[in-house]
């Protein structure tokens, strides 16, 4: 007998309500890129998509660990000579809290059209009111 593999209409996906209240962005990362391949599931097949969506919450009250706030940059360069944008971790979080989490889960998941399709699931909110409520996604608690 040969290993199951789901079919796409077999694949159930959730939706899950994750609030990054005090949650540490690198560990918080990690959960939620395995969420959203799906590896809490029996189903996990890595050349399939089978994750479900999470919708993050509170991404403006995420927490950095030690010195990171002052010394972590991001980077966004324009193509120009010399026009490469450097931010630090504070800045970031007062401007868009919500590319602090996309980031951080976007180097988590799989290069390839697979983790575009997974990064894709990924809903993130600086606030705590989101438009998915008509989907009446379930509360996840995250592990320290």
């Amino acid at each position: 007998m040969g290993t199951h593999y789901p079919k796409k209409e077999e694949i159930q996906r959730d939706w899950l309500l994750v609030d990054l209240d005090g949650a540490t962005v690198g560990r918080a990362a990690s959960q939620i890129a395995s969420l959203l391949r799906g590896k809490h599931k029996t189903t996990f097949t890595p050349h399939l998509d089978v994750g479900d969506f999470v919708v993050c919450i509170n991404a403006e009250k995420v927490k950095f660990t030690g010195n990171k706030l002052e010394q972590h940059t991001y980077n966004k360069f324009t193509g120009y000579l010399g026009n490469m944008k450097t931010v630090t971790a504070q800045e970031m979080l007062d401007r868009k809290p919500e590319v602090v989490i996309k980031q951080a889960v976007k180097r988590m998941l799989p290069k390839n059209r697979l983790g575009r399709a997974t990064f894709d699931k990924l809903k993130v909110y600086a606030g705590t009111d989101h438009p998915h409520a008509a989907q009446a996604p379930k509360a996840h608690k995250l592990g320290n």
